[in-house]
């Protein structure tokens, strides 16, 4: 069994071999192997070359669509810096900031396309499930993506909402990474079926978590600037959790850092911050991290193969614990 750093070694060099060199024009291509240089956990394509490696000897036939994956998720990202007006991404300048914003996005509009193109090259018998799940997954990455936009305009949003809009946006890709390695695999639709409640249940621990290491890590590890879901007046969990938890006082304060437009960046981060640390939200999101991740790891159990699940099972608590 491949370890998950050998899986992902596979995956970047992968990558590294990508050439756009003699491709025309220059400003398309070049931003797509910029922001596939800049790393990465590379999570998705892992997942997808682990999930298969459970039903067979060779993970060959899943390459191409964990490549595939990983292009796709870059693509979601260019898009999304643009909308969030983010300056970093991976401790480097976002492509929209590096050229521009249209650049971005017609570059990241090829990259949808490639990484239909890479999910492909696979066998002619899975192909139409992979593009079935694929379709659907970019799909419901939009409505995720949609939805978020829209809670900045609403005044309340709930936390079983902010649930559902992070399923969509982020739990559903981890899942579905997960799915097509299976297929690749050749797995049972029950084999699919409990990786897919893994990845979902590990998706929602890892957006949660990202929520906090927004607010609470460090730059240099988290790899884009901290407070940023704070200046976006993001409505995130741990936003959502210190309404619900604060006092009278607190839910004023903070609802009017939110709809203050005008106020200095710095000051904004460490006032919000204050009202998140005296209602010790982070050792609350944490504990749902936890959760989460448990009840991944329960999904994971169900799983009856044959091979060893151990990296999939240090990958999840990696996951829970990570600060980048």
């Amino acid at each position: 069994m491949l370890s998950f750093q050998e899986c992902k070694n596979k995956i970047d060099d992968e990558i590294t071999n990508f050439s756009f060199v003699n491709h025309r024009p220059i400003e398309l291509y070049e931003p797509i192997s910029y922001i596939l240089s800049l790393g990465g956990k590379r999570i998705r394509p892992v997942l997808t070359l682990m999930s298969c490696q459970l039903f067979t000897e060779s993970i060959d036939e899943a390459i191409n669509p964990a490549l595939a994956v990983e292009i796709f998720h870059n693509f979601t990202l260019l898009h999304d810096d643009i909308m969030d007006k983010a300056p970093l991404r991976r401790n480097h300048p976002t492509v929209h900031r590096k050229w521009n914003d249209n650049i971005a996005i017609l570059s990241g509009d090829t990259m949808n396309i490639i990484a239909y193109q890479y999910l492909c090259l696979t066998s002619n018998e899975i192909i139409p499930e992979l593009l079935n799940v694929f379709s659907k997954v970019a799909i419901e990455i939009c409505e995720g993506q949609q939805l978020d936009m829209n809670f900045e305009s609403r005044t309340e949003v709930t936390i079983p909402e902010y649930l559902e809009m992070i399923r969509l946006k982020t739990a559903v890709l981890l899942a579905t990474s997960l799915k097509i390695g299976a297929i690749c695999g050749r797995a049972t639709e029950n084999e699919k079926q409990k990786l897919y409640d893994f990845g979902f249940n590990l998706g929602l621990a890892f957006q949660i978590q990202d929520d906090l290491l927004d607010a609470f890590g460090k730059e240099e590890d988290f790899g884009k600037s901290i407070g940023g879901d704070i200046l976006a007046c993001k409505k995130t969990f741990i936003y959502l959790k210190a309404l619900e938890l604060s006092s009278t006082n607190q839910k004023k304060a903070l609802e009017s850092l939110y709809t203050n437009p005008n106020m200095d960046d710095k000051s904004k981060i460490e006032q919000v911050l204050n009202i998140f640390n005296d209602l010790k939200i982070e050792a609350m999101a944490a504990k749902t991290v936890s959760e989460y991740t448990e009840t991944a790891m329960k999904a994971l159990a169900s799983l009856n193969v044959s091979k060893s699940k151990d990296e999939l099972e240090k990958l999840a608590y990696q996951i829970m614990s990570r600060k980048a």
